[in-house]
């Protein structure tokens, strides 16, 4: 986990209600079953997040903040999402 983030900003990343979640085309993650989170924090910071999931509960692999091309994607999805 990225050492500026706290534990509340990933928890609120994934209550994002535009988070953008991704299952990686890869084998290499899919065999493991492990997905993307692409979500801001209440107070804006946008996270990137490696994660696994039965259903009910996330587990968090690693989390970082945006790059600036992960920053691009989630506006564009977002402005996508508004105009829908």
């Amino acid at each position: 986990m990225d050492g500026s983030l706290t534990v509340q900003d990933i928890e609120e990343s994934f209550e994002d209600p535009f988070a953008v979640r991704l299952l990686p085309d890869s084998s290499r993650f899919g065999v493991q079953a492990r997905y993307f989170n692409l979500g801001k924090a209440d107070s804006g910071q946008g996270v990137f997040s490696v994660y696994r999931t039965n259903g009910r509960i996330f587990r968090v692999i690693c989390a970082r903040e945006f790059s600036d091309q992960e920053e691009f994607f989630y506006q564009r999805k977002l402005r996508q999402a508004l105009q829908s």
